[in-house]
């Protein structure tokens, strides 16, 4: 591998500015103030897109020491037309700084240190959990994770852009939500970042086996660059011995997430004249539809990850966001992982993809047949007048669909990531995430920087903005104009002239007037939790949809839909009353994805005996008064014969134990439960859990033994689990 340039940083540091073949994609967002320099990369640039932008050396030095333009010769120096024969090697030459004492560290159980790492090659991952650039690269590292799971580690550390994405138990809300299987490290106060000389989100530091740094890279689309990179690095490694293949071993956070009816819902919609709500389960990868009262309907999707059609049992959606109704039977979807929008027929109970190929692509044609060109995580939807408005997030866009033409076309934003106000398709957005509609223009919640803003619903109007100044210009302050600061805004809705806006890493909801842009304080507290009442809490609210007096919240973190009454400011938790067991529903073909346990091999005697079920619930908790327990039963042979009828069960409010008869003949067997338990916090009865279990208990069964065959189950407390 050919180095394009060594300098160093103002802390004293080498930095290794390029791989030979480096290729500058779309960065998030650099490092600064809300006005950028002109030596910024914005997402979304063409020139960035293309490889012909160049890289600083360091941060706070504005030469231009590397680039990845076109025709460039990869032996071939920047600047002065030289060349110069350099002997390919994986092998880095300058120590990679090590990790500060003190920070927090994630997917860990404790501080790791590089010269703890010797011998693996370790991939750091600079990123801001805001940031969708970030989250498209996540794939690509799973993938490399997969393929290397012997000799390679990723690090990720998180240099928050945002303070609420500086906060530890954020991260690991954050973690969980995107199933990161990798050590992270908390560098909210840039000591890693500023080491190393990183300077946009997401940045790539490749450290070899001895501990040396090779390069790093910028932007997205990184798998086949890292793939032969790595490759060429564990094969130089090995043939020197200096591969170290032992696993980490690591304590996933992963591991104590507590299933829940929801889990991270983003985006809800209330039909109140059809008595429905439509809730982006976002991270059970399924729509669920309840009345208003909370009672279970349907459950759209079978939760796994993939992009399929089908029925509601066997279509599939991935992390899906934002939710309209075209009318009373046709449900629009924005399928963010999948890069798709799927249409949900009501009626027939089918999903159809209308839009996207599943790829997610930086796309640069102004417009094309729906199902042929590709999307960029879209992250919500709106239909109106017949059209299907997309906020395309990762195109930094607001896209239309059009349902009867099968096209797709750009309607706003020019792709460039600034907050820049003109025509509709000349101005800048920011990774726009909500949207709402007075039926004479669009009002945009615009993450990234904060803002909310406007587009005309005239194809020849304009982009502008109500409130928010710029990419680094966020915060808590309630005001009018310019003054007035949020904190990545998710949701938006309009009534009566007035838009309440899911002011998300404030966790807050906000009242803005789009014609004083004036912006006051709704519904939150001065921190996240969770809290019903007169005074509620919220944790990052993602999504808003307005009925005729009230307010419905996609309580994000929480995992929950809250309920607001919009005359008294009085919020509930929509307790989800599943009485057919659709959210615990396991598609046939697929794998257990609950908890398996395995028991202790009993003794039981032959002949006539029983099977005793005990359940504890943790202190504190209690059954879900509401939700039915299930329990049904299987033997693997002959050994046990019951009355299935009598064995499987649906109870509302169980007293633990339970138990039914059985006949036990001479022999080995096991006996397996699948278990179903809903329970909820004792003080906090609106906040519920889901056990979700298969219990197996192998026994033996002689002529002398007990007669009873006793499964127990002790549900861990949700801190522990």
């Amino acid at each position: 591998m050919i180095l394009r340039g060594i300098s160093k940083n103002k802390f004293g540091i080498p930095l290794l500015l390029a791989f030979s073949f480096l290729l500058l994609l779309a960065a998030c967002n650099q490092i600064g103030n809300s006005t950028q320099s002109d030596d910024t990369v914005s997402a979304g640039e063409e020139t960035s897109e293309s490889g012909s932008a160049t890289i600083d050396s360091s941060p706070g030095e504005g030469e231009a020491v590397g680039s990845g333009a076109e025709g460039q010769r990869s032996d071939e120096r920047p600047g002065d037309g030289s060349e110069e024969e350099v002997e390919r090697s994986f092998a880095g030459s300058l120590p990679a700084p090590e990790f500060p004492a003190g920070l927090d560290w994630l997917n860990s159980d404790g501080p790791l240190s590089l010269a703890d790492l010797r011998g693996k090659v370790v991939l750091l991952d600079f990123w801001t959990y805001g940031c969708i650039n970030c989250m498209h690269i996540i794939p690509d590292l799973k993938k490399l994770e997969e393929k290397y799971a012997d000799e390679l580690v990723v690090i990720g550390v998180h240099s928050a852009k945002f303070e609420n994405e500086g906060d530890t138990d954020n991260i690991r809300n954050v973690i969980l939500r995107y199933e990161l299987e990798h050590p992270v490290v908390n560098d909210n106060q840039f000591q890693v970042w500023s080491e190393y000389g990183a300077r946009a989100w997401p940045t790539l530091v490749l450290i070899d086996p001895d501990g040396n740094v090779l390069g790093f890279h910028s932007g997205e689309g990184i798998y086949d660059l890292f793939d032969q990179v790595i490759a060429g690095m564990v094969a130089e490694f090995d043939d020197l011995g200096r591969i170290d293949r032992t696993p980490l071993d690591l304590k996933l956070e992963g591991e104590s997430l507590v299933n829940s009816p929801l889990l991270f819902p983003g985006k809800v919609l209330a039909d109140e004249e059809n008595e429905r709500l439509f809730i982006a389960d976002s991270n059970h990868n399924r729509i669920v539809i309840s009345d208003l009262e909370g009672n279970v309907l349907e459950v759209v999707g079978d939760g796994r990850q993939r992009l399929q059609d089908g029925d509601f049992e066997s279509a599939s959606f991935f992390r899906p966001q934002g939710l309209t109704l075209a009318n009373d039977d046709t449900l629009y979807v924005a399928d963010t992982e999948n890069h798709a929008i799927r249409k949900v027929d009501l009626n027939s109970r089918q999903v159809e993809t209308v839009a996207g190929t599943g790829q997610q692509v930086y796309t640069r044609v102004p417009s094309g047949p729906a199902l042929s060109t590709p999307l960029n995580s879209p992250w919500d939807v709106l239909y109106h007048d017949g059209q299907v408005f997309v906020a395309m997030a990762g195109q930094h866009q607001i896209w239309v669909y059009s349902p009867d033409e099968e096209t797709i076309s750009r309607y706003a934003g020019s792709g460039r990531e600034e907050l820049l106000d003109g025509q509709l398709v000349q101005g800048g957005l920011n990774q726009p995430s909500g949207l709402a509609t007075d039926g004479d223009m669009l009002y945009i919640a615009d993450s990234e920087a904060s803002a909310i803003r406007t587009a005309d619903l005239d194809p020849d109007g304009q982009l502008e903005t109500i409130v928010g100044t710029g990419l680094f210009d966020f915060g808590d302050v309630d005001g009018q104009g310019d003054e007035v600061r949020l904190q990545h805004p998710l949701g938006v809705v309009f009534l009566d002239n007035l838009l309440y806006v899911a002011d998300t890493y404030n966790s807050k909801i906000k009242i803005i007037d789009p014609a004083t842009r004036e912006s006051t304080g709704f519904l939150g507290g001065d921190e996240s939790g969770w809290r019903d009442g007169p005074d509620a809490l919220f944790d990052e609210p993602g999504g808003l949809s307005l009925g005729e007096d009230k307010l419905y919240i996609a309580d994000t973190n929480n995992h929950v839909i809250r309920v607001a009454n919009l005359n008294t400011k009085e919020v509930e938790t929509l307790v989800l009353i599943d009485n057919e067991g659709l959210l615990t529903r396991q598609p046939a073909d697929a794998e257990y994805r609950g908890k398996v346990i395995a028991l202790e091999s009993q003794t039981i005697s032959a002949g006539s005996g029983s099977v005793r079920l005990e359940v504890t619930i943790p202190e504190g908790y209690k059954v879900n008064e509401f939700a039915p327990f299930s329990m049904e039963w299987t033997g693997d042979n002959e050994g046990i014969n019951f009355d299935a009828e009598e064995a499987d069960r649906r109870i509302v409010e169980p007293e633990f134990p339970l138990s039914f008869p059985a006949e036990f003949s001479e022999g080995e067997a096991e006996l397996t439960g699948d278990l179903v338990i809903y329970y909820c916090d004792d003080e906090a009865e609106s906040l519920c859990f889901i056990e979700q279990v298969k219990v197996t208990a192998p026994f033996t069964v002689t002529g002398d033994g007990q007669e009873t065959l006793v499964l127990s189950h002790d549900i861990p407390t949700p801190a522990e689990n």
